[in-house]
């Protein structure tokens, strides 16, 4: 795999923090010539939606974090938004698990009631056929 060039690179940023405004969850100014133009604390602000985003939160409980830190970040409601997500993960996690261990149930059951041989690994079935 080929390192990505910078230009690629700062395409991705740019995408990325115009996805953030479209999701009103940072804001810039325009200079004269129309290019966005960032507060100094946008570069703090642009990791937190990074970490939250890559945890998985859309983007309605991100905004909904980022209205607590912008207020005065005492308030305990983004522990309970985040707790909130994290306890849902959890919850999808063990349906996730359920539903593999069913799956794993039946693919046991049909190899015991004389369903397909298991393949190799190129493909061809165990037992030697072609």
């Amino acid at each position: 795999m080929r390192p990505m060039s910078r230009t690629a690179m700062n395409c991705m940023a740019c995408r990325a923090l115009r996805y953030y405004e479209e999701q009103d969850l940072l804001h810039a100014t325009r200079n004269r010539g129309g290019q966005r133009q960032y507060t100094a604390d946008a570069v703090e602000r642009v990791g937190l939606i990074r970490r939250l985003c890559s945890a998985g939160l859309p983007s309605r409980i991100v905004r909904e974090v980022l209205s607590f830190a912008d207020a005065d970040g005492t308030s305990p409601e983004p522990v309970g938004l985040l707790t909130a997500e994290r306890d849902r993960l959890d919850r999808q996690m063990t349906d996730l698990r359920d539903a593999r261990d069913r799956l794993h149930a039946c693919i046991t059951e049909a190899h015991r009631d004389g369903g397909p041989e298991r393949p190799s690994g190129d493909g061809r079935p165990r037992d030697g056929r072609n």
